[in-house]
């Protein structure tokens, strides 16, 4: 199976570009940034200075003169030893706290600007990237970039400081005992950096797969029920464990990786320990070497192998946030499809007259599901779309509001094209009722409010009284503050329907949409939802999809479509005078009822 970089575009990227693209956000903590930098400077002089207080105190004690002016000499540089280092570890943290703050604020910034960048983003768009995947990248993602940023970099940027700085201390301190370390220093690079490469593929194939397994779970976890009612419990299993097993063999091999490499550079510190001290006793033997500068040197190598530790297990962190980095900025460059003219328009208030003139429209190229479709409606209107499935109804109503963009052809509101027309103002105007209800988490007021906190109890009450969903809701024992589960499971589906009628009219479009919404409903309660619509009609233009053809008959005009083209339109008594389509569809239905 593809991995995620193949199933969804996203590029890879190096670090330069990565960095680049980070600018913006590092711009806004920059002083926390420079701050942080600084205090990194004076830790990494400190651990390189120890050391050398170290080699004085050493060559001290193995002078022969241990007089009390010496011993008062010897004393005061052990305090001054633990001072550096009380005043190293509290600067430490202070460079902690700093950076922390810093990544918590950047990481609230970039999840608040992605999430903002995918609700811009087209129906089209969403088909094209599963739920999973999305959730991943705003959640993890980010929190991984925000690391990179704070952490990982800057204590890179420590590391790399304290390895050269103790290298141009060791060439100063002596310059023959270094040039034998450096071997072990190139050596150690040079592993470094193909370990570095290796283990970065394994890490872009490992977020991939993670990616694809948060997919298949929200899909699944959201299908449960359809699992258990056709008893594919164990297929799906199977299914889990094989993605499962993917993501544990790939991390079994960054674990290789790492259990080779640690052992390898801790091999190669021995190393440089054991010629330390082989060198340097013959540099002592011939006098040529003070011991303060052996222990020194053997100070020195742990303040050299150490960051370079330090580097491998960061390695871990670097490739994790490149990777993350890299998914999440493919996402950030997705431009929506369907974006505000320069010069669109914000318009208040529609009068509510629509007009298609010659659209054609495709989901794919050229599989046309509209076909030169023109047709008018007039204000106040109500207009009915009927035909097979197929047919392009629902997909009319989808292009009024912008969920996707026309390849031929003009929609008009008012006689304005819908292109110049803010997207913001145009859905605004426009009310849909469709078939699956969506209920959030919460209570009926949020569900019908949209946590839009400007409308009153009395309002709340005014629009669920208008659509009779206060029949129900009076029942309750919370009323409007009734608890709603997941998805609205505790309500039955006309019960959901007239929340979302009530949510409609609280919001006051001028057009209304109706996408099957009576498809769904028991007779007694679509009894009760006519009664609704029969009065949301007054509100203003309505626009109607419906297979039952005794829920249109009183509309001002029916547009009946095959294959993406108008075949006929008129009233329903008209309709059925002209015995062609529309007739049959009616015939048909009255037989079976």
């Amino acid at each position: 199976m593809a991995d995620e970089n193949s199933l969804h575009g996203d590029r890879k990227m190096k670090m330069g570009e990565i960095l680049k693209r980070s600018i913006p956000y590092l711009k806004q903590e920059i002083w926390s940034v420079i701050f942080a930098l600084l205090l990194i400077v004076i830790t990494v002089g400190i651990n390189i200075i120890l050391p050398l207080v170290t080699r004085e105190f050493v060559d001290r004690l193995s002078s022969d003169d241990l007089a009390s002016k010496t011993l008062f000499s010897v004393v005061g540089i052990i305090i001054g030893y633990a001072g550096l280092g009380l005043i190293n570890q509290g600067i430490m943290y202070i460079q902690s706290m700093v950076l922390q703050k810093a990544g918590q604020r950047i990481v609230y910034r970039l999840r608040v600007e992605v999430f903002e960048h995918i609700e811009s983003m087209s129906q089209n768009q969403f088909n094209e990237m599963p739920v999973g995947s999305l959730v991943t990248r705003v959640a993890n993602y980010t929190a991984a970039l925000s690391t990179l940023f704070t952490d990982t970099i800057v204590q890179l940027m420590s590391n790399l400081l304290t390895v050269f700085g103790v290298l141009a201390i060791m060439i100063a301190i002596n310059w023959e005992l270094s040039l034998y370390l450096l071997i072990f220093a190139a050596v150690t690079g040079v592993v470094s950096y193909i370990f570095g490469h290796i283990v970065r593929k394994f890490f872009r194939k490992e977020r991939g797969y993670y990616s694809d397994m948060n997919t298949f779970l929200n899909e699944n976890l959201s299908g449960m029920k359809i699992t258990q009612i056709f008893n594919q419990q164990k297929r799906k299993e199977a299914q889990f464990d094989a993605k499962n097993k993917r993501i544990r063999d790939t991390h079994y091999k960054v674990v290789i990786a790492f259990a080779l490499y640690r052992p390898f550079i801790n091999l190669l510190y021995y190393g440089a320990i054991a010629t330390t001290f082989g060198v340097g006793l013959h540099y002592i033997a011939a006098g040529t070497m003070a011991a303060g500068t052996i222990v020194a040197f053997y100070l020195y190598l742990s303040r050299f192998f150490n960051p370079i530790q330090n580097i491998a297990d960061q390695l871990n962190n670097i490739q994790r946030a490149t990777t993350a980095a890299e998914r999440l900025y493919s996402l950030m460059e997705m431009q929506p499809e369907v974006v505000d003219k320069p010069e669109a328009r914000e318009i208040d208030h529609f009068e509510g007259k629509i007009e298609f003139r010659n659209v054609w429209f495709a989901y794919e190229e050229d599989n046309w599901i509209l076909k030169d479709v023109s047709f008018i409606v007039h204000p106040k209107e109500t207009v009915a779309f009927v035909g097979a499935t197929g047919a392009g109804k629902t997909t009319i109503l989808s292009l009024i509001v912008r969920n996707f963009e026309i390849q031929k052809g003009q929609i008009l509101i008012d006689d304005i094209d819908v292109t110049d027309i803010k997207v913001e103002s145009l859905r605004r105007a426009v009310g849909q009722m469709l078939q699956d209800v969506f209920l959030f988490t919460g209570t009926i007021r949020n569900n019908i409010t949209l946590h839009d906190e400007s409308f009153t109890d009395e309002e709340i009450n005014d629009a669920c009284e208008y659509v009779n969903a206060s029949s129900f809701i009076d029942k309750l024992p919370n009323k409007l503050d009734e608890e709603v589960i997941e998805r609205g499971e505790n309500f039955s589906a006309g019960q959901r329907q007239l929340l979302s009628f009530a949510r409609t009219v609280l919001h006051k479009p001028q057009i209304l949409i109706l996408d099957e919404a009576t498809a769904n409903i028991d007779t007694e309660t679509e009894k009760v939802i006519q009664d609704s619509l029969e009065k949301i009609k007054n509100i203003g233009t309505m626009l109607v999809v419906a297979h039952r053809l005794s829920t249109i008959q009183h509309c001002d005009n029916i547009i009946v479509l095959q294959g993406g083209e108008i075949m006929e339109q008129g009233n329903h008594q008209s309709l059925l005078r002209q015995k062609g389509l529309y007739y049959k569809l009616y015939k048909l239905q009255f037989e079976e009822r």
